[in-house]
């Protein structure tokens, strides 16, 4: 981890209520919950010309100061009074771009994207989603790996009355909203392909944080499989454990086009607020830039497949 981050989430520890941090925590100690990010290893390139690197990106036609986002989480004011109004001020001063959660705890403002969970009662989704573009968001993420709420995302912190999601509601969040609408919780090549095919404008690779199915692949060992089926058809994302650059600069280099990053920018909105979310988003993509230059390469389109060796058996 890096050092920065790891001195967030201790003085995080210390100002956050225990009950929200065993929620928060809930699921990291089930198996293929780690992103799995430290069993690959690097094949550096040499006598590249890195005295300039550039970490900018573009994600889904926005452009970000790195491929580096907030992912969405939840109840942003149990670790932080101004919450998520200070996590988006913090995203955008780092150049990022924020993934509202549907479960957020003020309403949706300013730009970034919207998260989407399909509810019993199909018309709130609908109503917030467009809330959510009215206001200014830019694309939908459905999540589609909740059905309904594994036991480990169990607290008492207001749970949605969800409904499992399916293809077809891809087709119609894109076309009541207008917006491109991605697709949250993918480990496989066939689902992948699935969701392309129904209409998904992006796809992010996501196991939770294990807080749903247990013993699940991580997300290291499944981006190359969905990154391979997808072909340059649409953007992958991923999640899961991403705590460096040099997590960050493996996930690059097995396909994906950026990362979310979760618990690490709860940490630093509840150690230093919107400040502290902007240096925790800041530290990652100024250590990304320093391992591409030691990497060989000078912006993120030089970082390919073939900087990394994957573990022993796997593919």
């Amino acid at each position: 981890m890096h050092p920065l981050l790891a001195a967030q989430e201790a003085r995080a520890r210390e100002l956050v209520d225990p009950a929200v941090l065993t929620w928060i925590d809930d699921g990291t100690d089930q198996p293929g919950a780690a992103g799995g990010w430290s069993s690959y290893r690097f094949r550096p390139h040499v006598l590249r010309d890195v005295s300039s690197v550039t970490t900018t990106a573009t994600v889904l036609g926005t452009a970000v100061a790195a491929p580096v986002l907030v992912g969405p989480t939840a109840f942003h004011d149990r670790v932080h009074p101004d919450a998520e109004r200070a996590t988006a001020a913090g995203a955008a001063a780092a150049g990022s771009l924020m993934v509202w959660s549907m479960r957020a705890s003020v309403p949706f403002e300013g730009t970034g994207w919207w998260q989407a969970y399909v509810l019993q009662d199909r018309a709130i989704t609908l109503d917030a989603c467009l809330r959510a573009r009215d206001l200014g968001a830019t694309a939908v993420v459905l999540t589609g790996d909740t059905p309904y709420l594994g036991t480990a995302r169990r607290a008492p912190l207001g749970d949605l009355d969800q409904a499992p999601a399916t293809l077809q509601d891809i087709d119609w969040l894109t076309t009541r909203t207008g917006l491109p609408v991605l697709v949250k919780g993918v480990l496989r090549r066939d689902d992948a392909e699935a969701c392309l095919d129904a209409g998904a404008a992006g796809l992010v690779v996501s196991n939770h944080g294990g807080r749903q199915l247990g013993r699940t692949v991580s997300t290291a060992a499944a981006l190359s499989e969905v990154v391979d089926a997808v072909a340059g058809r649409a953007p992958v994302l991923v999640d899961g454990a991403i705590r460096s650059g040099l997590d960050l600069l493996v996930a690059l280099a097995l396909g994906a086009d950026a990362v979310l990053l979760g618990k690490p920018v709860l940490w630093g909105l509840a150690s230093g607020g919107s400040a502290g979310v902007e240096t925790c988003l800041r530290a990652v993509a100024d250590d990304l830039a320093h391992v591409m230059g030691l990497a060989g390469c000078a912006t993120v389109a030089d970082v390919d497949a073939s900087l990394v060796t994957a573990p022993n058996g796997w593919t």
